[in-house]
């Protein structure tokens, strides 16, 4: 179907975003990595491009479903450039040396058998809180599509770019992973969760994390808000699927 083009959001991570590049880059068909520094103070940015990523910087920080359009739109030019057409992987800037699991999110979609993946993780790590946003994210899809992935906000997928340019515009922040299962899933595009083997850093409970969480519980609110009011007869909406590969 065409090459990969892995896309990495990133705030902040200048510890782990050296590792993440490398492990990405070694994903078979990874042509072309791009971070996007969404307005880092910590270096982030340099030390994305001395791993070999394609750098592109935010001078404010815009929120994450920003950073995504910020990436893919510099993969359309690069395809545009090259005359190939690639799929979008999205991967989250702390997974470090785990992002190298992330291959079989990408699978289903360049083999033409789905147009979007959600990552489910079998390693699983401290919440610190993250079940209340990830309750109203699971709640809130399952009520407009009939059903929501396993970890509705996990932010590892991989998209056609037909499917990518349907969703569009992406919900704000952090808002984006709810909106996109619910807008693809209506419009019948074949959604797969995939299990990997990846891995966040733990989240904490000091401050910063806790209002970390409760941006993050904003932005799904208002993505769902109207999705909710607008809701299609249930005829209209495929069941998704789910693969159960690992690696």
């Amino acid at each position: 179907m065409g090459r990969l083009a892995v896309v990495i959001p990133a705030w902040n991570e200048a510890d782990r975003i050296a590792d993440t590049v490398a492990a990405a880059s070694t994903l078979p068909g990874a042509d072309l990595v791009v971070v996007v520094d969404d307005g880092s103070r910590d270096g982030t940015a340099s030390i994305a491009a001395q791993a070999g990523a394609l750098v592109l910087t935010h001078a404010r920080n815009r929120g994450k479903a920003a950073a995504m359009e910020t990436g893919a739109e510099a993969v359309r030019l690069a395809d545009q450039r090259d005359g190939v057409s690639s799929v979008l992987l999205f991967l989250d800037a702390d997974l470090g040396a785990t992002a190298a699991h992330s291959g079989p999110l990408a699978e289903p979609v360049l083999a033409g058998t789905a147009d979007m993946t959600i990552a489910a993780f079998t390693t699983r790590v401290k919440l610190g809180g993250h079940g209340l946003v990830v309750g109203l994210s699971a709640r809130g899809t399952s009520r407009a599509i009939g059903w929501a992935p396993a970890q509705p906000l996990n932010g590892q997928r991989c998209l056609t770019r037909a499917a990518f340019d349907a969703a569009r515009p992406l919900a704000r922040g952090f808002g984006v992973e709810t909106a996109l299962t619910i807008d693809l899933v209506r419009q019948g595009y074949r959604v797969v969760e995939v299990e990997v083997g990846l891995e966040h850093r733990a989240t904490g409970t000091d401050l910063r994390s806790q209002l970390h969480r409760a941006r993050q519980l904003a932005d799904v609110a208002v993505a769902l808000l109207p999705r909710l009011a607008r809701q299609p007869g249930r005829a209209a909406i495929p069941a998704p699927g789910r693969s159960g590969r690992t690696e």
